[in-house]
């Protein structure tokens, strides 16, 4: 494949674990894929840890991320893998120190929790993209949108969905904070103090082996417990090997119908063959004639 490489913004990755342990030779494909694109990187020993179906224990693995946002050479943070374990580390994270250090975090499924932590307790800007597991076998489109968001310092740039559900109120333009994730991680935070807050945000939502109904049920919950009631936007990304994924569009038409907001669909981020990166904790705008989403820096 003929990639681009690196530019200056984004050098020195620091290399984290805050969720379940993994395939080395996987990991190490990654790595060596980030490397080959002009990254350098810094991997602690202790995230090849194992306890359980964890990464180690959890205040090692929290302990790991403070640490990589203390170090001045790391200019961003990549997790090693999602799967499970990174809502265990929210308690154990040093808010202070990550506000006070602010760089990139990158991953997405189960590192949900802690990217809409950073936004939420910092402030900070995350980036939903690949891991360094899933870098190990990503396309040319996903490499590339990784390069272009990991250097992404000016505005604007786009993604583009495949359809547009719901059209919104009609105006042309539907302006806010870009945040979301893992719809399951997500609902998982409710009643916690980690619970994230949508006022005023674009919503972004995805998820992977979870059959339609639910989908349906989590949305319904997180409906109810009014984390919609003030969104200017919902952007979906993939439904990976969702049991009876044709009713996913109706369920999302069902749920955001009353929210008076623009519903784009099919935005290829999350879990699919491909897993474009898009920065989140910056201001987007939603264009839903167009299908596109415009982020600023």
């Amino acid at each position: 494949m003929n990639l681009p490489v690196l530019n200056k913004s984004i050098q020195r990755l620091g290399v984290c674990a805050p969720s379940a342990r993994f395939d080395r030779s996987r990991f190490d494909r990654g790595v060596k894929r980030l490397e080959s694109l002009g990254f350098s990187l810094e991997i602690p020993e202790r995230i090849f840890a194992e306890k359980r179906y964890l990464a180690g224990d959890d205040l090692d693995r929290a302990r790991m991320i403070n640490r990589l946002y203390a170090d001045p050479e790391i200019d961003a943070v990549i997790c090693a893998r999602g799967g499970f374990g990174a809502m265990r580390i929210l308690p154990y994270l040093d808010w202070d120190l990550i506000k006070d250090n602010p760089k990139p975090l990158i991953g997405f499924s189960d590192i949900t929790a802690v990217l809409l932590a950073v936004i939420g307790r910092t402030q900070g800007r995350v980036i939903h993209g690949p891991t360094v597991s899933s870098l190990a076998d990503a396309d040319a489109k996903t490499i590339e949108s990784f390069i272009e968001f990991t250097a992404f310092t000016t505005g604007p740039k786009a993604v583009f969905a495949g359809d547009c559900l719901i059209q919104g109120d009609g105006r042309t333009e539907y302006k806010g904070e870009f945040k979301g994730g893992n719809i399951s991680t997500i609902s998982h935070l409710i009643g916690t103090p980690f619970v994230p807050n949508f006022d005023q945000a674009i919503l972004f939502l995805e998820d992977v082996n979870e059959p339609a109904y639910k989908i349906d049920r989590m949305l319904t919950q997180m409906k109810m417990a009014g984390m919609f009631d003030r969104i200017k936007g919902v952007v979906t990304g993939s439904f990976e090997s969702c049991a009876n994924s044709e009713y996913i569009d109706e369920i999302l038409t069902e749920v955001f119908s009353d929210c008076q907001v623009p519903v784009l669909t099919g935005v290829e981020s999350g879990h699919g063959p491909v897993n474009l990166s898009i920065p989140m904790g910056l201001p987007a705008v939603i264009h839903a004639s167009s299908l596109k989403v415009c982020f600023h820096a």
